[in-house]
């Protein structure tokens, strides 16, 4: 990888929690770092935070509403644009609980946000990360897995929100292994985490759960496996924090996850 200050480092959901801090880190290290968020405003005020505390002019905000397909895609259009080199692209943007059920495309909330999205994002910046390979994908997933039923994609027959939450985030591990897998020759890796349980974070704090631990913590291990030289070529793998652990079983299953990269394929359109 490129010395720390000469990469650019794209992170998703970026204006609270665990992925503020997480780009404030970033940008104390002169970073060139892209800040997305869904709100314009805490886009705008988080990158005048990140300036102001940092003294790093190279810091950008970007905005997008990820449970639009189309702004993600329109998002990916305005970055290949302006940043046709990006060293690490973070996919931490998610929902947990939500008032909504359904994304704008109709489909159920987290399963949008919390994979098509990235999915879709991820596979469109491919040209930028390999501009600037060795590069590195971070996708930010969770130790709350559970299986995902094919039959039941949307959870229409039995609706429960935190198993929407669990199987999106066990779809995006899934997502890792195979894309890793697609990448070894492009010297891009990919690696998923837990950011660590119940941290002291607005999604935790609206689930009314007591939190264990504050979210710098996350922020760290963020950073640890976006930038750490001691991670250099290491692909394919999930980390509880920043300790290669085991995902749930599915992950591992080549047949679910041929399976879940055809619907998600189809879903976002991509060919």
């Amino acid at each position: 990888m490129k010395p720390i200050q000469d990469q650019t480092i794209l992170i998703t959901g970026a204006t609270d929690g665990i992925g503020k801090l997480a780009a404030l880190r970033l940008a104390d290290q002169r970073v060139q770092v892209l800040i997305h968020g869904r709100n314009p405003e805490k886009v705008t005020a988080v990158v005048a935070e990140a300036k102001n505390s940092s003294g790093n002019k190279k810091i950008e905000g970007l905005s997008a509403d990820f449970s639009s397909l189309s702004e993600v895609r329109r998002l990916a259009e305005e970055i290949l644009e302006r940043h046709p080199r990006l060293d690490v692209l973070i996919n931490n943007a998610g929902v947990g609980f939500a008032d909504e059920r359904y994304s704008r495309d109709g489909h159920e909330l987290r399963f949008a946000v919390n994979y098509l999205a990235p999915f879709l994002f991820t596979h469109l910046l491919l040209p930028a990360l390999k501009n600037a390979a060795p590069a590195r994908i971070v996708n930010v997933a969770s130790a709350g897995q559970y299986p995902v039923d094919f039959e039941d994609i949307m959870l229409e027959k039995h609706f429960d929100g935190i198993k929407a939450y669990r199987r999106s985030k066990l779809s995006l591990i899934m997502f890792t292994f195979d894309l890793a897998e697609e990448l070894k020759e492009a010297r891009i890796t990919v690696n998923a985490m837990h950011p660590g349980t119940y941290l002291n974070t607005n999604m935790v704090r609206r689930a009314k759960v007591t939190p264990l631990g504050e979210p710098d913590s996350g922020a760290q291990a963020e950073v640890f496996l976006a930038t750490s030289p001691a991670l250099e070529g290491v692909t394919g793998q999930y980390f509880n924090v920043r300790t290669e652990a085991r995902a749930e079983a599915q992950a591992y299953d080549p047949q679910a996850r041929k399976q879940l990269r055809e619907l998600a394929l189809r879903l976002t359109g991509l060919k």
